[in-house]
């Protein structure tokens, strides 16, 4: 690391020299210390045609910290009567530098009564730390150090979602989104602040600024562009037909923006690929969904995933579908007291970035219980599933989910062989042969779009039109996304070319009065998917 900053020790009694060397060593020495500190004693200096007085009191200039050690002996005395020592601590004082003084020993009675008055001097202007021992005093040291280096801003103490992130500034956060989040709030949780609150007032309520600059947490929750100020914050989502990594990867897409926007992001990639049954009818004029996963698990484990992760990791969450099972990996481990055999049993919620845990919890992304874990034991249990699995790798907590043993391809081939055959021979009972086949081919066709081609929000945005228009943003909250992120577009556009969906201004196709409405293609297909189902 580049422009460490200059630790002055002094001086040059000889009774210190073994300390002084000890410091000099252990500060050296420690992966942390070593990174922002340069420690300069005066004995390592090289003969030099200067006096001693100007050397000295030159390196005390170029410091940024003045370390003092006083021992019994008050040292050579000048013209004056004043040791290198005060001189030293002096000019430190007129300079301004920072002070830390260590005395050595807690006896005063062996003491030279000119270094007792220094010791008296310091005292009146600061506090000072007496040590017995050479190991007493590299602790005292050390935890000054870090004391400064938390002051200086040149590490963070305490939560790092709490610290203000560097180089970000209140532009950097998106107002429109703090307005939906309050929205949110308020009817998920009945936050207390009204929904025309300034957007600082929200964040500042939130405790996401910092002396007035934006935390990590705010920047992670809120920013216009997260991953410019914390790169790794992205989440990434793969896809493999088999149990095992390979490449190159089927399905691969690396999302960024907000957490909320990664969570609906990464479920949605999940989701859209893990097998679904539809049921019928019978029971009300919806026909029920169920998915292989419960979407509650898919979305708790990566919600979790996003929210509890170590952010000052350079990993990223990363999200693996298998053709077995699903994985989530989470840069960082379980913090004490939490164990794994602890989260299969009641526990309480210990959160590792509160400030992060609380927008999310308001906008009911998460709950605060701790009941995350049990949750998905309990709900993997009535969806048929072997419970989920929670260990720790690679400096990663991981989480996995098992998926339903899913029958070969020829079994899959069979079953769709004769449900076409017995659509077909009742068709024919109705209906002259022509029609039968014409239809048949039509179902056919809708089935393989329904299972290869259309996802689970391709067909809720053409349910969505089956009954009247709908605007970009109708279709757009029906995906479930918060913004026009690069997924929702794919998905219309692919919807338009089918001709599944048209414009009803096609001349003006960013006009902000344009809607979508279903085509006869996009009806038929729609008629025969829900007809399927039932």
């Amino acid at each position: 690391m580049t422009n460490r900053k200059q630790l002055f020790i002094s001086s040059v009694q000889k009774e210190l020299t073994d300390d002084r060397r000890a410091l000099k060593e252990y500060v050296h020495g420690d992966p942390l210390l070593r990174r922002f500190f340069e420690v300069f004693l005066f004995e390592d200096l090289p003969a030099s045609d200067r006096r001693a007085d100007e050397v000295y009191l030159h390196e005390v200039e170029q410091s940024a910290i003045y370390v003092g050690l006083f021992g019994n002996d008050y040292g050579y005395e000048d013209a004056e009567g004043i040791s290198p020592t005060e001189r030293e601590f002096d000019h430190a004082t007129n300079l301004g530098t920072e002070r830390l003084i260590f005395v050595k020993g807690n006896d005063d009675s062996a003491r030279h009564p000119k270094m007792l008055g220094l010791i008296r001097k310091a005292g009146e202007q600061l506090i000072r730390r007496r040590c017995g021992t050479v190991t007493e005093l590299i602790t005292s040291l050390y935890a000054a150090l870090v004391q400064y280096l938390v002051a200086s801003e040149l590490i963070r103490g305490g939560p790092f979602d709490a610290a203000f992130c560097q180089k970000a500034t209140l532009a950097d956060l998106d107002d429109e989104k703090i307005s939906k989040f309050l929205l949110s709030a308020r009817r998920s949780r009945g936050f207390a602040l009204d929904e025309d609150t300034p957007p600082v007032a929200v964040l500042e309520h939130l405790n996401l600024l910092d002396h007035g600059r934006p935390s990590h947490a705010a920047v992670l929750l809120f920013g216009a562009r997260p991953q410019r100020f914390l790169l790794s914050s992205e989440v990434k989502c793969m896809h493999f037909h088999s149990t095992q990594v390979h490449k190159p990867i089927p399905s691969y897409h690396i999302y960024k923006g907000t957490l909320f926007g990664l969570v609906d992001q990464a479920v949605d990639f999940v989701m859209s690929k893990i097998d679904l049954w539809v049921g019928t009818r019978k029971d009300g004029p919806q026909a029920p969904v169920a998915y292989e996963i419960p979407r509650e698990v898919v979305s708790e484990a990566i919600v979790n995933a996003v929210a509890h992760r170590d952010y000052t990791s350079t990993g990223s969450v990363q999200v693996m579908l298998f053709s077995d099972r699903l994985e989530i990996w989470s840069p960082g481990e379980l913090r004490s007291p939490m164990t794994l055999v602890k989260l299969t049993k009641p526990h309480p919620s210990i959160p590792v970035n509160p400030l992060i845990a609380e927008p999310l919890y308001l906008s009911k992304y998460i709950e605060k219980a701790g009941s995350g874990t049990l949750d998905m034991l309990d709900l993997c249990r009535s969806a048929g599933l072997r419970p989920p699995e929670f260990r720790v790798d690679v400096g990663c907590f991981i989480v996995t989910i098992h998926r339903k043993h899913r029958a070969g391809t020829g079994q899959v081939e069979a079953q769709v062989e004769a449900q076409v055959e017995a659509q077909v021979e009742a068709q024919v009972e109705a209906q002259v042969e022509a029609q039968v086949e014409a239809q048949v081919e039509a179902q056919v066709e809708a089935q393989v779009e329904a299972q290869v081609i259309l996802t689970e929000i391709e067909r809720r945005m053409l349910l969505s039109c089956r009954e009247d228009s709908k605007s970009g943003q109708e279709l757009l909250n029906v995906a479930g996304y918060e913004t026009r992120t690069g997924n929702f577009k794919r998905s219309l556009d692919k919807l338009l070319q089918a001709a599944m969906l048209e414009m009803l201004i096609p001349d003006k196709p960013n006009s902000r009065m344009q809607k979508y409405r279903l085509t006869a293609k996009g009806r038929t297909w729609l008629d025969s998917y829900l007809k399927e189902a039932n």
